[in-house]
């Protein structure tokens, strides 16, 4: 094995040992006590119940990703790569059409894989813990929804791609990453319309005192809101959730059913007010902006290794292939990617705590939100007091308890 290859295995079985460690670590802290602010929201085997939820999870976890290393290191090992590269160029293809069967073959075959764990997750765990309300037939439905999605969106730009490599020379990787910002963009302008109605049925919010409510604060920020939608989330799970989509006159706001059921119109207006918050914050250009210049590094780091025999070596192969070379670069991307996903995550948590500052400031009360959340996490079954570490390597948001700590600063 080359040092291609040895940086590799490092990164993979590093970033392997860092997330066990991590979690080892949470596991830890499922032995405290109940903190004197969620004593109002969880009694005693409501809060027993979420800690086995989280050890439950955790374990299951372990199990899946060391399942993950291993079934990539023996696919790695044993010439798997190669193998699969000589299987698909006996159908004598074109360069292109062989990196889609390529590509569409090893994502498929981990999908498979991943599958008996989905499975597991959904309809043991979740089911178990009284969340799960998804039939096998939704269960299979989402999978053919989300190929149908890959064929109709990731195939043609993965042939964009593959295309511009094999035949656009040095300045491939400019293209690739001017062709890939215009499909995120074109993505975040569509999914609200054509994607997300494929897995969720959109009502707009009925006429009555919580869509007034609503309104009135938004017309309180001059926010225009093309609409407020309800979806039915309760169709898979009882958890709760609300999510902001769209640009200009599109912008669409869509609460859970479950939440709606759940939560008072106060509350319901403070956790809008958060979503609100990170456009009228910026945080959603920010996102985009990040995810663009985030493809431009990639894509200008990935010219220089394309075509490095020695990172094709490392993986025993004998052609070398722009493909193959895209799948390569992706594993030896894992170190950057881990220090980036850390980075992005501590943004991420910024951005929440200024959201919900957002939201206390422009309702003129701290509390309602403050019960949101922790009505959220009794719902959830949500850890609320999670090793740090953890938080540092996984957490978008902070923890529940550090949010209302400063919800509770701003109200003083």
């Amino acid at each position: 094995m080359n040092y291609y290859g040895i940086i590799i295995l490092i990164a993979l079985v590093g970033e392997y040992l860092l997330d066990l460690a991590a979690d080892l670590l949470n596991l830890k802290t499922l032995r405290g006590d109940l903190d004197d602010e969620f004593t109002s929201v969880y009694d005693k085997q409501t809060y027993s119940k979420s800690l086995s939820y989280t050890r439950d999870k955790t374990n299951f976890g372990i199990i899946q990703s060391s399942f993950d290393l291993a079934i990539t290191l023996l696919f790695w090992l044993a010439g798997g790569f190669q193998y699969l590269d000589l299987l698909i160029r006996d159908y004598q293809l074109s360069n292109i059409l062989t990196g889609i069967l390529y590509i569409g073959v090893f994502i498929l075959l981990r999908s498979i894989l991943s599958l008996p764990f989905q499975l597991y997750s959904t309809f043991v765990i979740e089911s178990q813990y009284g969340f799960n309300r998804t039939t096998i037939k939704t269960f299979v439905l989402d999978i053919l929804k989300t190929l149908l999605l890959a064929l109709l969106l990731g195939v043609p730009l993965l042939f964009g791609v593959l295309s511009l490599f094999q035949y656009a020379g040095a300045f491939a990787w400019l293209y690739c990453w001017i062709a890939v910002s215009l499909f995120i963009l074109i993505v975040q302008f569509i999914a609200p319309t054509w994607i997300m109605p494929l897995f969720n049925k959109f009502t707009p919010l009925a006429d009555g005192e919580l869509r007034t409510s609503i309104m009135n604060y938004t017309q309180s920020l001059n926010y225009p809101l093309k609409d407020i939608f309800v979806i039915d989330g309760s169709k898979r799970s009882s958890k709760s959730n609300a999510f902001f989509t769209g640009f200009g006159k599109n912008k669409r706001i869509a609460l859970f059913d479950t939440l709606i059921e759940k939560h008072t119109i106060p509350e319901l207006v403070a956790v809008l007010a958060h979503e609100i918050g990170h456009y009228k914050l910026k945080h959603i250009l920010q996102g985009i902006i990040i995810s663009v210049i985030h493809s431009g590094v990639m894509f200008y780091l990935l010219s220089f290794f394309l075509n490095e025999k020695g990172l094709f070596d490392a993986f025993y192969m004998e052609n070398i292939s722009v493909y193959a070379g895209l799948l390569f670069f992706g594993l030896l991307f894992t170190p950057i990617e881990l220090l980036l996903g850390i980075f992005l995550q501590s943004i991420s948590r910024r951005n929440e705590f200024a959201a919900d500052r957002f939201a206390a400031e422009t309702t003129n009360n701290s509390q309602p939100m403050i019960n949101a959340l922790k009505k959220l996490s009794a719902d959830n079954l949500s850890h609320i007091a999670p090793h740090p570490f953890y938080v540092f390597l996984h957490y978008s948001h902070p923890p529940v308890l550090k949010r209302i700590v400063a919800l509770r600063r701003i109200s003083k």
